[in-house]
């Protein structure tokens, strides 16, 4: 007989965990957590650095020790879960299929499911930069890895293409254990990571941060001896007469997060072309009735604190779905994404059956400064709030009361975007 498991959470993971304890305290015993590593925590278990925490715990905590809190509160209420286990294929029905060296290949039946895989980093195949491919090229997220948990020191000359968080960390992080770091490049005109890491990775230690730039050669063969930067235009297309040669033993690569949806896509979990993360309404709910998805594999965060949020409502909506606890939704209100909002996360809203608010969460296209967002309901602008800057890097946010949509009669679209 296949086992059966009210909520199987696939991911282990700040998401997985958060979304486990919501359920079991929302009343579902029969959970499962499934992370394919040989620890729980996900990848916070690399990061090491401080600033994780303040809006969950009021503290400042390391990712290990957010980690443990979550990882504590899992044992304490001895949910099952199991490691180096991986999740092959999940079927319209929900029977997930799980490979592992100790137990094989098993099949498990699951009321409702819950994705919490997490991104991946997107490699230099995707880059298209030209030379060999010598010793010396890293994510920035293995060399982290390499650093944090190994013991392993990538290099001691090093480049960083890409200004995303985990890039500025790295940056800091290899300063810290000796290495001399000769500059961050970003082919945008604004860095993709948070304010204060670049003022607190870059800054203080005097690392060029070169805005609009891109590398455009690799040199070495065996080993990486160096790498040409070059200025880019207004397409992102290298200017001539402007590359500079950097000596350096050591490429990071820090170029963006891919939220980990190949096992969405087989199941028929609609995707968004633009967070490349399943679609999702109030709830957390994706299409596939019964599965929800929450954290990085929904849309990359810039906040681990934002992403046990989410989880928590996807586990409590996981756990009511499963309880025969959901009303009949009626019909959806619709979020729209225009001028200078790229996408909201949820992308509907249905007012029967949210909570008494819903944060929706989004980014902007680029750097705005001075700017309104502006809120309406169908055509009628119902928020228009001042921010002194907005910038692709860090999330915005709107909170939407269930009484205001209530109230407004006719309510089928909310459209959010950025304006004078």
């Amino acid at each position: 007989m296949m086992k059966t498991y009210d909520i199987i959470v696939i991911g282990g993971g700040p998401a997985g965990l958060a979304a486990g304890v919501a359920a079991h305290d929302a009343g579902v015993d029969n959970i499962l957590i499934v992370e394919r590593d040989d620890h729980l925590g996900g990848i916070l278990n690399q990061c090491i650095h401080n600033g994780f925490g303040l809006h969950t715990f009021k503290e400042e905590l390391t990712g290990p020790e957010y980690a443990q809190r979550f990882i504590d509160q899992v044992l304490e209420r001895e949910i099952p879960y199991v490691l180096n286990t991986m999740v092959v294929d999940m079927s319209e029905d929900k029977v997930v299929t799980l490979m592992s060296r100790e137990r094989g290949i098993e099949t498990v039946q699951a009321k409702a499911i819950i994705l919490a895989m997490g991104c991946r980093e997107r490699p230099r195949g995707a880059l298209n930069i030209p030379g060999y491919r010598p010793a010396g090229i890293y994510s920035a997220g293995t060399a982290q890895r390499l650093v944090n948990i190994e013991g392993y020191m990538p290099g001691k000359k090093v480049v960083i293409l890409g200004s995303g968080d985990i890039g500025l960390i790295m940056a800091r992080r290899m300063t810290f254990e000796g290495a001399k770091v000769q500059c961050v490049a970003e082919v945008m005109p604004y860095s993709g990571g948070l304010k204060r890491n670049i003022v607190q990775c870059l800054d203080d230690f005097d690392i060029p941060l070169l805005l609009s730039h891109t590398v455009v050669n690799i040199h070495g063969k065996d080993r990486l001896t160096g790498v040409t930067i070059a200025e880019v235009d207004e397409r992102r297309r290298p200017i001539p007469g402007t590359e500079t040669y950097y000596d350096c033993d050591t490429l990071l690569l820090s170029v963006g997060l891919i939220p980990e949806n190949e096992l969405s896509h087989n199941s028929g979990v609609q995707i968004s072309p633009v967070t490349n993360g399943p679609v999702v309404d109030e709830t957390m709910a994706t299409n596939h009735e019964g599965v929800f998805a929450c954290g990085n594999v929904l849309h990359v965060h810039d906040l681990v604190d934002y992403v046990s949020e989410e989880a928590g409502t996807a586990g409590r909506h996981a756990a009511e779905y499963v309880q025969g606890k959901v009303a009949d939704k009626g019909e959806a209100v619709v979020l729209k994404a225009v001028d200078g909002v790229r996408y909201t996360v949820p992308a509907t809203i249905h007012v029967n059956s949210m909570d008494d608010k819903v944060t929706v969460r989004f980014r902007v296209a680029g750097v705005f400064k001075n700017r309104y967002i502006g809120v309406y309901f169908n055509d009628e602008r119902k928020v228009h709030r001042r921010k002194q800057v907005m910038a692709p890097g860090e999330m915005e946010q709107v909170i939407l009361r269930k009484a205001d949509l209530e109230a407004f009669d006719g309510l089928h679209t909310i459209t959010i975007k950025v304006e004078d």
